[in-house]
């Protein structure tokens, strides 16, 4: 019997992505425990990573998590996003990231039967590397999610050739023609690949998505299963590396 291959190391100078449901920071035992969700940010080690759900749903839509901590402990700092003094961001979708900037950023509308939102953000990262990242959590309903799918790509269409990605909680776990994703496929490939993550314990649905454009530029796509991650929220977290120097052929050519 043929012991399987190990996983092809990263490139160097590869950034680690992540995005995960925090699930408003109450775990499948039902008990809300934001030091829990902090935890499982610092074992995923990402240098970018997309939280839905970290805030308030309701009241004063205040932030669930210390990011003084985690920036100290984690060095992932909260882009802006918030219209909420307190808040982590726009509709409970959060971006943090490490060693980077922000250039710009923009909170969307998403059409649907309920208040949905994305968001995209322009940063420059260590060395100048420039990425757009766009988050988003989508509607329950397939119809609704088809009509987020296409304002979504409506916004990216007056953007340029940056390398973009664009993850979150998708909520969509049908493949082929039946699936609301189908319209991202010709910017940002195949969309019904990659692993469960949802419900934790036993992860059957793939609900989060990291994808990207251009395509190629991803690897090592897998769920951050660990004990603690499959009790702290309903969700598992997804992670990938992300390497920006193969979108820059010229500027490789030019170092040789």
């Amino acid at each position: 019997m043929s012991r399987p291959q190990p996983e092809a190391p990263p490139p160097p100078g590869a950034l680690r992505i992540a995005t995960y449901n925090v699930h408003k920071c109450v775990g499948t035992d039902n008990r809300f425990d934001p030091d829990r969700i902090a935890t499982v940010i610092r074992e995923l080690d990402a240098d970018v990573l997309a939280l839905q759900e970290a805030d308030r749903r309701f009241g004063r839509r205040e932030g669930l998590l210390d990011t003084t901590a985690l920036e100290r402990d984690t060095g992932l700092r909260m882009v802006p996003l918030a219209m909420a003094a307190g808040g982590h961001g726009w509709h409970g979708n959060a971006l943090l990231v490490r060693n980077g900037r922000m250039v710009e950023a923009y909170r969307l509308r998403l059409p649907g039967g309920e208040p949905r939102g994305a968001t995209l953000v322009e940063l420059e990262m260590a060395g100048g590397a420039r990425l757009r990242v766009m988050t988003a959590h989508l509607g329950l309903l397939r119809r609704h999610r088809a009509q987020q799918v296409a304002a979504l790509l409506e916004r990216l269409a007056e953007a340029d050739d940056t390398p973009t990605l664009l993850l979150g909680d998708l909520n969509e776990w049908r493949p082929g023609q039946r699936s609301s994703l189908r319209a991202l496929e010709r910017d940002f490939g195949p969309v019904d690949r990659g692993p469960p993550t949802f419900p934790s314990r036993l992860p059957i649905l793939s609900l989060d998505r990291i994808l990207c454009r251009p395509t190629g530029l991803l690897s090592g796509l897998a769920a951050h299963e660990t004990p603690l991650a499959r009790i702290a929220s309903d969700h598992l977290p997804l992670t990938a590396r992300l390497d920006l120097a193969t979108a820059r052929p010229e500027a490789m050519a030019e170092a040789a």
